[in-house]
């Protein structure tokens, strides 16, 4: 997998990659670690009845929503019409733009080998540090929201006595299910993948772009992410820099 060290300006950096036709969660994907679970024990008769289940439904959901950003960003699908319609397209569009900002880490949960494309005036150890650091504060920062948000799907269960669907229970499952995949990519990019750093003069270009006015910088970038053969590139750096 192609990942980018992507300069944000003189001292911020994010990592990026685009794998525009493989899903990040295909909706009956569970890795050996998440095997058949042993029903022999109490854990293993507990996860095999909830959390299975749970995770499939939300592995499941997620493969959904990442299909409709797809479409989305290619144009194939049309606004619905009608108020409930369109409410659940913003919901979706909500949840889409989630498994966006979390692409690179779930797909990094299935790769040994990845090459990391850098600014040219970046040396390949300073690159190396820099794409540690980013994943050291992704994992850190997901495993907080991960128990934050566990507590809350607990607590979600209080709602169940009111009629119709815990939109609650479901809202905290899609994030736990997010954070745990993500976890699972940060800690296997730090621990198990086999990174090649590789100078690339496109990104080295970004640092300028990154200080110029909104309209000159979107355009600048979007003829950088064209030399690139990055279709969504544009869109994820504007985005960032005007932050």
């Amino acid at each position: 997998m192609d990942v980018f060290l992507v300069p944000l300006g003189d001292d911020r950096h994010e990592l990026y990659c685009e794998v525009p036709d493989a899903p990040a969660v295909g909706p009956d994907e569970l890795d050996e670690r998440d095997g058949t679970p042993d029903e022999t024990t109490f854990m293993g008769r507990m996860r095999a009845r909830y959390v299975t289940p749970l995770v499939g439904r939300a592995h499941a959901a997620i493969a959904d929503a990442e299909r409709e950003w797809r479409d989305r960003q290619a144009g194939r699908l049309e606004e619905p019409s009608g108020r409930w319609g369109r409410a659940k397209a913003k919901l979706r569009a909500w949840v889409a733009e989630k498994v966006a900002e979390q692409r690179l880490l779930w797909h990094m949960r299935r790769q040994d080998a990845c090459t990391l494309f850098h600014a040219a005036d970046t040396t390949p150890d300073a690159a190396m540090a820099l794409m540690r650091e980013g994943l050291q504060r992704d994992y850190e920062r997901h495993r907080r929201w991960f128990a934050l948000h566990s507590l809350f799907f607990i607590l979600s269960a209080f709602v169940a006595i009111v009629p119709g669907p815990n939109l609650l229970a479901y809202y905290f499952l899609f994030r736990l299910a997010g954070h745990y995949l993500s976890l699972k990519g940060a800690r296997r990019g730090l621990d198990r993948v086999d990174w090649t750093p590789r100078a690339c003069p496109e990104l080295t270009e970004l640092r300028a772009a990154a200080a110029l006015p909104a309209p000159e910088r979107a355009e600048r970038v979007r003829a950088i992410a064209a030399a690139l053969g990055l279709e969504h590139f544009a869109t994820f750096f504007n985005r960032l820099a005007a932050v």
